[in-house]
């Protein structure tokens, strides 16, 4: 079956309110071409609101970076999925490699944080990957099918049905390397293999998959014509207008 293109930018620590609120609506103003492309913006927490008001109206989505699995608490620092729902928020990432591997995430932490944000009404944007050494060691499929399940443990066929991957190996996050069209259709495939060992094929049809590390306008095309790879999942080039422009238009031409 045919799933929608999704393109989703994760701005991690960049652009406050004002800068989030200029860049919102200068994208609002160019992604004017790219009809069929889900558009979704993470800013930092200060900036949900800001970005929701701009874009609020248009095809353009907004997505929070992370959140606590607990209601409310003694949690400084921490925000709930219902604060972010406030902001006019519809998704959230959750289980990024930075808060795996930076902050010492564990996967029952991020099992935790998915079911939460099911139950608060936001779309989890679930992220899986490997280490470099892991793909040398050829543990990739390891990793990733033990991530996803544990991610997922929870999660029932319905809710499974609100839930969007994204596979991000982790050693080309930043680094200006990128998977080959290939070697991501290949984790691709075996991610929607996965999903459908767990709620079936039918299921595992409709749920998107996006593609994480290094994305940018001229190996969209190439990563994206795959048929298991759904979407991608921005990190540098999201925080430029033009080449954010270009990933969603290359997306859209695949439609």
């Amino acid at each position: 079956m045919k799933r929608n293109k999704i393109v989703a930018g994760n701005w991690k620590m960049h652009y406050g309110a004002e800068q989030g609120r200029e860049f919102a609506a200068e994208l609002r103003k160019n992604l004017l071409d790219t009809p069929g492309v889900q558009i979704i913006l993470c800013p930092p927490f200060l900036a949900l609101g800001p970005v929701s008001e701009v874009v609020e109206g248009s095809a353009i989505k907004v997505g929070a970076q992370n959140m606590h699995f607990e209601t409310a608490g003694a949690f400084t620092g921490e925000i709930t999925g219902a604060m972010i729902r406030e902001t006019g928020a519809e998704y959230v990432i959750l289980g990024h490699s930075e808060r795996r591997h930076v902050f010492g995430e564990t996967d029952d932490m991020i099992r935790q944080k998915v079911n939460r944000s099911l139950i608060d009404g936001l779309i989890p944007i679930l992220c899986v990957g490997e280490k470099i050494e892991e793909r040398q060691a050829e543990q990739t499929t390891k990793v990733v099918g033990s991530q996803l399940a544990a991610g997922l443990q929870d999660v029932g066929a319905e809710d499974m049905k609100k839930v969007l991957v994204a596979y991000e190996p982790v050693w080309a996050i930043g680094t200006g390397l990128t998977a080959s069209p290939e070697q991501a259709d290949e984790v691709h495939r075996f991610i929607r293999t996965e999903l459908a060992s767990r709620y079936g094929a039918e299921i595992a049809e409709l749920i998107p998959i996006l593609y994480g590390g290094s994305v940018k306008p001229d190996n969209t095309g190439g990563l994206l014509s795959n048929k298991d790879i759904d979407g991608a999942l921005v990190g540098g080039a999201s925080l430029k207008v033009d080449s954010f422009t270009g990933i969603a238009e290359a997306a859209a031409a695949l439609i």
